[in-house]
């Protein structure tokens, strides 16, 4: 496989090992959002421990307002932070 196809696949890989511990496999919950965050990517962005500061993301996340995040909207968060990385490391 290709990188990019690797990433890809670590990012689904990455979303189904989180999504369903709480309910429907195909989206995350507070909670699941809250365990990927502090396990992927508590290094980068500091522990979620501030309840508050997780419900403005899982809310600005849940573009549906279905109180989950499906896919498409975990892929959107992933991108915007690769993105302020991109954004970080070129300056």
């Amino acid at each position: 496989m290709s990188q990019i196809q690797k990433a890809m696949a670590m990012l689904i890989e990455t979303f189904y090992k989180y999504s369903g511990k709480e309910g429907d496999k195909t989206t995350l919950t507070k909670g699941e959002l809250k365990e990927l965050l502090n396990a992927q990517m508590g290094e980068m962005l500091g522990k979620t421990s501030d309840q508050a500061a997780l419900d403005k993301i899982f809310k600005d996340l849940d573009a549906n307002a279905d109180n989950k995040v499906d896919f498409q909207e975990y892929v959107t968060l992933v991108a915007c932070i690769t993105m302020l990385c991109n954004e970080f490391f070129q300056k």
